[in-house]
């Protein structure tokens, strides 16, 4: 896989690609990198895909942005323009995993196949995610509104130990070697931690993006890992009656959060089978 370089809504974009054809976009979340798509990316060239991996906003290589904005309306807006200016049309399709499946939902509709896995559809969460158990798993969401989220999430073990929660029992030092180059330094480890301080309001909105329309706009395979330790997969049960006529759901066993890294033939199977072949 190549890194290039890439100019979009006022941002320098570092992204991994690999193959040739129509646009495969692929975006990663929280605490991860474009390197988590290393299985999925040759698999989609394969097929006759060009696969885009894009570090997020903040996440070095990217730069850190200078608008500082980091709600949903911005990370929508980066894929718009990415989507424009990697030369995607009406056959580009598109896979988010955790904060990579938010700007997904409302720009489904733009994209010939659209893909999320383990943060479902809005909505899909109303009256569960305060449950007690998920309150639990949830705590780094409300330690990251704090003045003391960047010491914490910097301090030894702890990004280490959400993986290791979130996918019990798979190795993730490979990932975090990758995640310590992209989020290491302070300037970055911010940003990312800047995109949870905008979800819930502690970051005022920037005002610099439109909001985003609620809903989803086109069909979407969602899947989610059984044993995902960061959001539980008993609160996501009622997913597709959130999704429009003809999306997919699907409940992967014995697998946690990053189940692409996980299981990497069965969800690649997946995704590539709802895909289907490059046009």
């Amino acid at each position: 896989m190549e890194i290039r370089t890439i100019h979009a809504n006022g941002v320098e974009f570092a992204y991994l690609t690999v193959g040739e054809g129509p646009l495969a976009l692929c975006l990663h979340g929280f605490p991860d990198t474009a390197h988590t798509w290393r299985h999925l990316m040759p698999a989609l060239a394969e097929r006759g895909y060009r696969a885009v991996a894009p570090f997020l906003r903040g996440y070095a290589p990217t730069e850190v942005p200078a608008d500082g904005a980091y709600e949903d309306a911005a990370l929508v807006a980066d894929v718009r323009a990415l989507h424009e200016e990697l030369g995607g049309d009406a056959d580009a399709v598109i896979i988010g995993h955790d904060w990579g499946a938010f700007p997904v939902y409302p720009l489904a509709g733009r994209f010939r196949r659209a893909v999320t896995l383990a943060v479902p559809p809005p909505g899909s969460l109303a009256g569960t995610f305060l449950d007690y158990e998920q309150l639990k798993r949830s705590f780094y969401i409300f330690l990251f509104q704090t003045a003391l989220a960047e010491t914490a999430a910097a301090g030894p073990g702890f990004l280490e130990n959400l993986w290791r929660d979130w996918s019990p029992g798979y190795d993730a030092s490979e990932d975090l070697e990758f995640v310590r180059r992209s989020i290491g330094a302070p300037a970055n480890l911010s940003a990312a931690l800047g995109y949870y301080r905008a979800m819930l309001g502690t970051t005022p909105r920037s005002g610099r993006y439109p909001a985003v329309e609620p809903g989803v706009t086109g069909p979407v395979l969602y899947l989610h890992g059984a044993q995902d330790g960061c959001l539980g997969a008993d609160l996501v049960k009622d997913v597709l009656s959130h999704l429009p006529a003809g999306s997919r759901a699907e409940l992967v066993g014995d697998v946690g959060h990053f189940l692409h890294l996980e299981r990497p033939a069965e969800v690649n199977r997946l995704i590539l089978d709802w895909l289907g072949p490059a046009s």
